[in-house]
């Protein structure tokens, strides 16, 4: 059953399989749980999310004309998912919060221990995080998630040119932020 096709799962599924779908689960949910977990920062969410997402694909299925590859057309709920996620997550924070200066300081405050300990795969990492969340988003699709320019612009629903530039422009921002910390000497 492993060396079945996404396709031939699917079809499975659409004749009333309806278990075989929990080979999709098997082969995507590491993936899917790692985009989300960089997207959200948050492990709890992201499992939570990711469970919404296979459920809003197994009630899709009918909805999938295979112009694309199932992966694309599942990372594509994911990514949006989650864009949603941040997005509510976002209004409630800033109902919440009274100062966004106190967080920002904590977060500073954060990121130098990081740099102190010189555990640059860690510190990199927050520094994507701090970039707005396309650009980190395509930064780890890129480089994490090993994707195509092709298939991240399927996911995100836009040109590859347009994807091509965001991966330009984030590693610009990127690299600000660690001129910023000085590990231009390091890194480069």
């Amino acid at each position: 059953m492993k060396n079945l096709t996404d396709i031939e799962i699917i079809e499975s599924v659409k004749k009333g399989n309806h278990s075989d779908f929990a080979l999709i689960i098997d082969r995507y949910k590491n993936k899917a749980f790692s985009l989300l977990t960089r997207m959200l920062k948050n492990e709890m969410e992201a499992e939570e999310v990711l469970q919404d997402c296979f459920l809003k694909a197994f009630n899709s299925l009918a909805n999938f004309r295979q112009e694309a590859k199932f992966s694309t057309w599942f990372y594509r709920i994911v990514y949006n998912t989650g864009l949603t996620k941040l997005s509510s997550t976002k209004r409630k924070i800033e109902s919440e919060m009274a100062s966004i200066d106190d967080h920002l300081e904590i977060k500073s405050e954060h990121d130098f221990r990081i740099a102190e300990q010189k555990d640059f795969s860690k510190f990199i990492q927050s520094q994507v995080e701090k970039l707005p969340v396309k650009y980190a988003s395509v930064i780890n699709m890129f480089y994490l998630d090993n994707m195509t320019c092709e298939e991240i612009s399927e996911v995100m629903e836009t040109s590859v040119s347009n994807v091509k530039v965001m991966l330009y422009r984030s590693r610009n921002e990127l690299k600000n932020l660690l001129l910023k910390f000085k590990y231009s000497e390091e890194l480069l």
